[in-house]
């Protein structure tokens, strides 16, 4: 029967301290108490690993998480940090460590087609772009903002459309949304305009490098730099 997010978390809780109670008793006579390979302690129960942190470690870390802690949250992160990251160290670095062959798969698989769409299987790298149905640049600004990023290549392409007025759109949209909705963090507005600009010559120039040639985008925080 369906219960409440609270009933979940009240009842995994005392599981997760009932397994806690189960690894730490005695195991029967004759019985190796040695851990099988690989298998995760029981939660809490990990020896400290790793190097010594302390409450300003966690504050100099917030630099570059711009997360501001309290002072019990840098000491109670201080306190069981060691103990939590063991787990997953010893993974790594022993003495369970678990060797995982290059080769091996993940262990889920994203499919981002949609249900009953079935695309042909192609050899190579082969990129098909979208059709231009040739439409006509709509005279709304919100209307070009929400296009889709097919549509706005064609028009960049055709030069109906310029990077830089379109960069220009959503630097206005940002500019007026983002206290509400905080979009960015550091919002780079002349480098934009930069680049909008030197894609919009080239574009001139007959050096049209492709369908994003000249569409603005912004670096989600995961992306690695």
């Amino acid at each position: 029967m369906p219960g409440s997010r609270r009933e979940f978390l009240t009842y995994s809780s005392l599981g997760a301290l009932a397994a806690a109670i189960q690894a730490g008793a005695q195991a029967p006579a004759g019985q190796s108490q040695e851990p099988t390979p690989g298998a995760p302690p029981a939660f809490g129960t990990s020896p400290p690993v790793g190097p010594e942190v302390s409450p300003a470690t966690f504050a100099e870390a917030e630099k570059l998480t711009q997360v501001e802690m309290t002072a019990v949250d840098r000491a109670t992160a201080a306190g069981n940090w060691r103990m939590q990251m063991a787990p997953l160290l010893e993974r790594r670095t022993g003495p369970r460590k678990i060797e995982l062959d290059a080769t091996l798969a993940p262990a889920t698989l994203w499919n981002p087609s949609l249900p009953g769409i079935i695309r042909a299987r192609q050899d190579g790298n082969v990129f098909v772009r979208s059709t231009d149905p040739g439409l006509a640049l709509p005279e709304s600004e919100d209307a070009i903002a929400f296009a889709p990023v097919w549509q706005l290549s064609r028009w960049i392409e055709s030069r109906k459309l310029t990077s830089t007025r379109l960069t220009e759109i959503y630097l206005r949209r940002l500019e007026r949304f983002n206290a509400q909705l905080r979009c960015v963090i550091t919002l780079t507005r002349q480098h934009a305009l930069d680049q909008a600009e030197d894609a919009d010559a080239a574009i001139a120039a007959g050096q049209y490098r492709g369908p994003l040639h000249g569409i603005p985008w912004g670096a989600k925080d995961l992306l690695d730099t």
